[in-house]
């Protein structure tokens, strides 16, 4: 047998696509009881995961400046203006 290798992490957007078609599945509504369950705690966990990477995006993003040497200066990103 050969050793099985371990999966790769799904990207953001396989993520949401993934997200994406539980929700369907769930609008559907002629998923059994158990399987809707099933989906809904898969769907619950992606989104968490799709947040989590949002939040860590969004502080990795930065607004450069200049500052009053006109040096450029990183602040953190303000989506408020």
């Amino acid at each position: 047998m050969s050793p099985r290798k371990k999966e790769e992490p799904r990207s953001f957007e396989e993520n949401m696509a993934r997200l994406e078609e539980i929700v369907s599945l769930l609008e559907r509504g002629d998923a059994k009881l158990a399987d809707s369950l099933a989906l809904f705690e898969e769907g619950t966990r992606l989104a968490a995961l799709c947040g989590g990477l949002l939040d860590e995006a969004e502080q990795k993003v930065v607004k450069l400046q200049k500052g009053p040497d006109g040096e450029p200066v990183e602040l953190p990103f303000d989506t408020e203006e």
